[in-house]
């Protein structure tokens, strides 16, 4: 019954908006709509058919899926088609990312057009730009309290600079990855300026109240995500005279997808940018999409709905395009943003992985595996048509958030070590050389999170401002071992900007009004392009991190064991400073690649007739594929370096 009335109603949109669609080449966007229209009906009736415009706004939805399939380019739809054809092309482990801030990377998009010969030699493939929308100076979030969400930073260039950019990518095979804010806006958005006028339709648009009442029952259960700038999720509006949610920050008003009409908005928006050369999008905190009260507020079935209706739309206009979830949650509610579908991803093909991130960083503290290996297992499996995010560092704070079940097994106190991680990444335990500062310290309990660069959390500003040739050497093998787990560990790597050359900590931000009271700007750095170029004079730092990230990411190409296909098993070795994993390649269970990683600094050894007997190195040598090494394995135990990572070739 619901598929008759689903394309009955279809029928009657399509006809309303003939004049639109006449004699327009729609043959691939009518076989889409057709093949996804019953699924868009069905969600948008669960969340939307107790309304009485339901109809109107399904109709509404319709007609921006149109008007942006024909506004699409004839270039992008035939890259649309070649990617339906292979549609696993995104799990390829020749895809490596880089994040990167436009105005501090290089000025202006202009000049990051100019910045792409240096990414290139690195190996890069993948280029997130992190935000560059119109936002208000000293309100923006880094860029995340969006003015306009179809103009450009001013400072940063324009729409057609954006889109000079986007072809250039595409000629160097480069993917171009954009945010779309899909929680929230600017206080200074259109929409909000028409709120605080008072236009009731606006209002709707946002979670508004006369008084504390509702507020006050959302706030029972709500957590505060910024508890020392921003503490509770309401703001009063004295202009209004009513109170707005902002779980962010005050001038961030959470957008009400109870509202038909702001899901359409953001999925026009979601296109515009597709349309623009975005190849994925990456859709900013979306476990915040649907509030009810009792909850959380985070992870509710809705929000779900809300993207898999969003990947749908897509689907129709722009298949080509991925989306990327931006959910820094625990790992049983980040998989879930995959979807539900036991094969493709119906929702986002990609996640962050900020547990592995997480706890590659507290292996680096405790110069042991103990609690990545228990914890890592707790990861479920990903779907087949979808991939991991992997970083070491990003825009944003490291969090803590490891399960405490997992770290009581590991042998641990799960506050005693939090807080020893704590200690130890900001400089406040005497075994430590990092200097990284907290970061929204919560001043009820003592929790808080950690700022600062790769590099200096990883020693190296400590070891050279002691000049300690030792000490930096250390430093350089972290960040090498560091990311050389995420080019191995199944999904796409993403290098932050200034890792590949060992940037150290700015504090410049305390100079500067609009950035001093949020210290993650302490790793958001102005790129020093001078620097760089001692990426070429042998010996330096700089050449060191550079050439040993470049060798790893030249070899990861070469490795058809690294696409990512649910082709890796995790392997207990006795030794507890030792991670390992084997990676296998295609559908066959037969071994490719032995991963092991030292996190102590000395040197360590493992069983070798151990691994024999789960068939690993079954031969008298071996090759290290980061080096060319051949290993002798006459012996019963191989020998791994200090912090040292060994590819074996089994």
């Amino acid at each position: 019954m619901y598929e008759q009335v689903s394309h009955s109603l279809l029928n009657d949109i399509l006809t309303e908006i003939e004049a639109e669609i006449k004699d327009k080449n729609l043959q691939y966007f009518y076989t889409r709509l057709g093949a996804n229209f019953y699924a868009i009906y069905s969600l948008f009736h669960q969340l939307y058919g107790h309304r009485d415009d339901f109809k109107l706004q399904l109709h509404q939805l319709v007609k921006i899926l149109t008007r942006s399939y024909i506004a699409r380019s004839e270039d992008l739809r035939q890259l649309d088609l070649a990617r339906e054809k292979n549609h696993n092309w995104f799990l390829s482990q020749q895809w490596v990312g880089y994040a990167i801030y436009c105005r501090e990377f290089s000025g202006n998009l202009k000049g990051l057009d100019k910045r792409l010969g240096y990414l290139q030699e690195l190996g890069i493939n993948m280029l997130h730009i992190m935000p560059i929308l119109d936002c208000p100076k000293g309100k923006s979030d880094g860029g995340y309290a969006v003015r306009d969400f179809r103009n450009i930073n001013a400072e940063i260039g324009t729409v057609e600079d954006l889109d000079a950019l986007a072809v250039n990518l595409k000629k160097r095979d480069t993917l171009l990855v954009l945010d779309v804010v899909v929680n929230h806006t600017s206080d200074e958005h259109a929409w909000a300026l028409q709120a605080i006028a008072g236009d009731k339709k606006y209002q709707d648009y946002y979670y508004v109240f006369d008084d504390r009442s509702m507020p006050d029952l959302y706030e029972e259960t709500m957590p505060e995500v910024f508890p020392e700038n921003a503490p509770g999720n309401f703001t009063w509006n004295a202009e209004m005279g009513k109170w707005v949610m902002t779980v962010f920050n005050d001038y961030q008003w959470d957008l009400n997808y109870q509202n038909p009409a702001v899901f359409i908005e953001m999925v026009d928006i979601i296109l515009y940018w597709a349309n623009h050369g975005a190849d994925i999008i990456r859709l900013d905190a979306v476990a915040f999409l649907w509030k009810k009260i009792g909850s959380t507020c985070q992870n509710e079935r809705e929000a779900h709905w809300i993207l898999q209706l969003m990947k749908d739309c897509c689907q129709v206009t722009a298949p080509g395009v991925l989306f990327i979830a931006e959910a820094i949650v625990a790992p049983i509610e980040v998989i879930k943003y995959f979807g539900e579908d036991a094969i493709n991803a119906k929702e986002c093909e990609i996640a962050y992985n900020a547990t592995l991130m997480a706890l590659l960083w507290e292996a680096v503290a405790t110069k042991n595996a103990l609690l990545l290996n228990r914890a890592i297992r707790s990861i479920p499996d990903k779907l087949e048509r979808a991939t991991w995010l992997n970083y070491v560092r990003c825009h944003d704070d490291i969090g803590l958030g490891f399960d405490d079940n997992d770290i009581r097994l590991a042998g641990y106190d799960p506050a005693l070590h939090r807080q020893f991680l704590l200690n130890y990444y900001t400089g406040q335990s005497a075994s430590s050389t990092a200097k990284g500062i907290a970061f929204g310290t919560n001043i009820k309990n003592g929790d808080a999170r950690i700022a600062g660069s790769l590099a200096s959390l990883a020693g190296l500003e400590a070891a050279i401002e002691q000049n300690d040739a030792d000490a930096i050497q250390r430093s350089i093998d972290t960040i090498l071992l560091l990311h050389g787990v995420i080019l191995a560990f199944g999904g796409i790597p993403l290098i932050y900007y200034g890792d590949a050359i060992g940037t150290l900590n700015d504090r410049a931000y305390l100079k500067d009004e609009y950035k001093k009271n949020d210290n993650r700007w302490i790793h958001r750095q102005i790129m020093n392009w001078q620097r760089s170029e001692l990426r070429n004079e042998k010996g330096t730092v700089e050449q060191r991190i550079f050439s040993g990230l470049k060798k790893m990411i030249v070899t990861r190409k070469e490795i058809t064991a690294f696409a990512d296909h649910n082709n890796r098993e995790l392997i207990a070795l006795d030794n507890p400073h030792l991670f390992c994993f084997v990676r296998f390649d295609g559908a066959g269970r037969y071994p490719r690649v032995l991963v092991i990683c030292n996190f102590d600094h000395a040197e360590q050894s493992c069983d070798i007739d151990g691994l024999r007997k789960l068939g690993l190195l079954s031969h008298a040598v071996v090759k290290n594929l980061l080096s060319d090494d051949i290993i002798d394995l006459s012996t019963s135990m191989l020998s791994i370096p200090p912090l040292g990572m060994y590819w074996l070739d089994t």
